[in-house]
Order: C-alpha cells, then sequence, then structure tokens
C-alpha cells in the first residue's frame, strides 16, 4: 500500500473507532489526526470535512446494500424468500455498522454534499430497483401498478425510515422486518385482482 493510502486508512481507521466511542458532532478533525498520528493538514489533504470522511466509511454499507439488491433480483427464488433476504441483508449490515450509520444520518443533516452523494446513492439503487419491478411485470411475476421508478423510490423511502428506526431501537428488528417485508411482497408480488362477477356480466356472457 502507498504512503498516501496508509495515511488515508489510517484516518478512516481513527475516525471508525472514534465513532464506536463518541457521536459525530463530539469528534473534531483534532482528534481524528492525533489519533491517527497525523496532521490536521494531512487530514485535509484527503477529506475536505469530517462528514465526507464518514460518507468514505459508508461505502462499506453501500456495498450491503447492493448484495441486497441482487437477493431481490434472484428469479429462483420465491416472492417472499426473494425480499425477506433483501431485507434481513440489509439491516444485517446497518446492525454491524450501527455507529457509521448513526454518523451518517447526523452528517446528512450538516453537510450539502453529503446530502447530494446520499441522494444520489439512493436515485441509483431506484433505477436498478426499477428495473427489476418492470422485468417481473414483463414476466407476468408482479402484478401492474404505478410507475416503477416512483414505486421504487417509495419502496427504498420505507426501507429508509426503518433502518432509522432499528439504529433508534424505536422498535424491534423482527416487527420492523416482518412489516417490511409484508409491504414489499404485496406491493410488488400480489396477483392483479380480477373483476367480480355481476349479476349483469353473467348474463351478457350467457346469451
Amino acid at each position: 500500500m502507498k504512503v498516501r493510502d496508509q495515511r488515508r486508512a489510517a484516518l478512516l481507521e481513527s475516525l471508525d473507532t472514534l465513532l464506536r466511542e463518541s457521536s459525530l458532532d463530539e469528534i473534531n478533525i483534532a482528534d481524528i489526526s492525533r489519533r491517527a498520528g497525523l496532521t490536521r493538514s494531512a487530514f485535509y489533504f484527503y477529506f475536505e470535512s469530517k462528514h465526507l470522511a464518514v460518507a468514505a466509511l459508508m461505502e462499506q454499507v453501500y456495498v450491503g446494500a447492493l448484495a441486497a439488491t441482487k437477493r431481490l433480483a434472484d428469479p429462483a427464488l420465491a416472492p417472499e424468500e426473494r425480499v425477506r433476504g433483501m431485507v434481513e441483508t440489509l439491516f444485517d449490515s446497518v446492525e454491524e455498522n450501527h455507529h457509521l450509520f448513526r454518523a451518517t444520518l447526523e452528517a446528512r443533516g450538516q453537510s450539502a454534499t453529503l446530502r447530494q452523494l446520499w441522494d444520489a446513492d439512493r436515485t441509483s439503487f431506484a433505477a436498478m430497483v426499477a428495473d427489476l419491478v418492470r422485468t417481473e411485470r414483463a414476466a407476468g411475476r408482479a402484478a401492474e401498478g404505478p410507475d416503477a421508478l416512483a414505486l421504487a423510490t417509495m419502496l427504498l423511502e420505507l426501507n429508509d425510515r426503518a433502518l432509522e428506526r432499528l439504529v433508534q431501537g424505536d422498535l424491534p428488528r423482527s416487527d420492523l422486518v416482518e412489516t417490511i417485508v409484508a409491504i414489499w411482497v404485496r406491493t410488488l408480488f400480489s396477483p392483479t385482482p380480477e373483476t367480480p362477477e355481476t349479476p349483469e356480466t353473467t348474463a351478457q356472457e350467457q346469451r
């Protein structure tokens, strides 16, 4: 590993350790640099702010989110199994990096640049899920419904809110998982309801 890469890795490791002990608001650049054995100027060589350093650390969580999306796209699995695999993988990734997700929520409210990065990532994931919705509809495995991209965007928003609840400890994980799975399965994979027969339509068919 090059010296520059080693320094960047040391700064990220320092921030990761500090976030396990304190909130992002309680951590300053001097803390991060000192723990890494580097100077403040070295920190700013790699990162514009501590918020963007958090964004760099969050890449490992995004890897988990990508794995979750791939699990959802596996047509060899039953619909509920696919959705449950996606949700469990996503929740596992966030729980393993609880401190990073919490710090990202803090940073998102403080840094316009990080919010833009967050939105860009969400847009890319929404596009992937929208493509999946279109594929499933074309194959007859998913019900027709709202615009695929709008639907994907709102379902991912639902996931985000559930993950915030998970990190905050507002609701048990099991309740969150079951709720999210039920909403995704019913929204994406419930068959289109057949038009119920009425006495008028039945009479017309018999003529």
